[in-house]
């Protein structure tokens, strides 16, 4: 054997992976640096895990498979090798972690635990083929030295989904699975904004970066955080949220205020200021250039005073359960998520192996295993990584 592990793909998953495995592991990359993923996210100080972390933050077609690496690589143990490295850190909202400094430094931590545990990492390299032998695997690569056949025991594959394909990202892994008669369930963009089209995209276009604290739902499922209205549609924490959960042709739900803030309002404005306008009213309740495209097809009278019950259930409704279709999502161009990929049923839950294939290990974004935003991907890059290198080490 050349090497006793080779993992692919240099990010989150791949690189706790390498920091757990003994022996001789090669970690490669296509890309020309590691981690290029956790460097830019949380706009370069990575949002490296969340407090409420668990298995219930994830979608999967096996709602339990995260159960058993969530709860043997916790947020608590990732939190503490950050501490123990050093690295400051912060709590910015809904126990999302964010370094005070740059991600840069939760790179050079996995790098460094892959160095102590005597690593390799090879960089502009990629995977041409792999194939089964006695032994494990024969794997070609090529590089900037040109092609070479390594073997490898255990084969980890780390290399992500299909979201950001500017940076290099592809649907390896998950040909890879289907190459070993893995099964693959269907994939989709999650963590993304949401598209409009004809006049509900004018609208939306017309109030670009303006946000408001809402509540959005699609198929029973809702987040209560901000939105943003965009050029093209909709975007913001609950709407990247809820993406995960929609399907084409699906409505999404919109609150903007609840009945009670609403209905509380109006009364109070009809008592002492029954001469304003409904729209004035509303402006201290929602962002000022909301409140026409609200109300745009809306008939309401010009005093809030002259408000009657049935326009206020009318506005209620509106302000309530505004429901909106959107034509698509921005895809995997802007998505931080695949939803969906190898599928947990081919895998062990205490090891990432596949159950018919032994050393074959698939860990992080092409597993079918994702995240909510705010942390919970990355935790479960650790914690599959962590529970893959594990398994290694006691085969070893």
């Amino acid at each position: 054997m050349d090497f006793d592990t080779l993992i692919i793909g240099a990010g989150a998953a791949g690189l706790i992976c390498a920091a757990q495995a003994p022996g001789k592991c090669l970690v490669i990359d296509h890309a020309k640096a590691a981690g290029e993923k956790i460097r830019i996210s949380g706009g370069g100080r990575c949002n490296f895990t969340n407090l409420y972390a668990s298995a219930e933050n994830y979608i999967s077609g096996n709602p339990h498979f995260a159960k058993s690496a969530l709860a043997r690589y916790t947020q608590w143990d990732f939190i503490d090798w950050v501490a123990r490295s050093g690295i400051a850190y912060h709590e910015k909202t809904l126990g999302q972690l964010f370094c005070d400094t740059s991600a840069k430094e939760i790179v050079a931590m996995l790098l460094k635990g892959v160095a102590e545990a005597g690593g390799q990492v090879a960089l502009n390299t990629s995977v041409q083929s792999v194939s089964a032998i006695d032994t494990g695997y024969a794997i070609q690569l090529s590089g900037a030295q040109g092609s070479r056949s390594v073997t490898a025991r255990n084969l980890v594959v780390a290399c992500g989904g299909k979201p950001i394909p500017k940076m290099g990202a592809t649907d390896f892994a998950l040909r890879l699975a289907q190459q070993f008669g893995i099964p693959v369930t269907q994939t989709y963009a999650g963590l993304v904004p949401f598209t409009f089209s004809g006049a509900q995209q004018e609208a939306f276009k017309s109030i670009s970066g303006v946000s408001a604290p809402a509540l959005l739902q699609t198929n029973g499922t809702a987040f209560e955080e901000a939105v943003l209205f965009t050029h093209r549609g909709l975007s913001g924490p609950a709407a990247l949220q809820v993406s995960s959960y929609w399907a084409p042709g699906d409505l999404l739900t919109l609150r903007l205020l609840s009945e009670e803030c609403l209905r509380q309002a109006v009364r109070d404005a009809k008592e002492t200021e029954g001469r304003k306008s409904p729209s004035s009213i509303l402006a201290r309740l929602l962002p000022a250039r909301l409140v026409p495209l609200v109300l745009h097809d809306l008939t309401l009278p010009e005093r809030i005073a002259d408000l009657t019950a049935a326009q206020l259930d009318q506005l209620t409704k509106r302000l309530t359960q505004w429901q909106l279709t959107p034509a698509g999502t921005e895809g995997y161009r802007t998505a931080e998520v695949m939803v969906g990929g190898v599928d947990t049923a081919a895998l062990s839950s205490k090891t990432m192996m596949a159950k018919t294939q032994p050393g074959l290990y698939f860990i992080g974004e092409c597993v079918d295993v994702t995240g909510w935003l705010g942390g919970y991907n990355f935790q479960w890059a650790w914690s599959s990584g962590w529970v893959a290198g594990q398994s290694i080490k006691a085969g070893l």
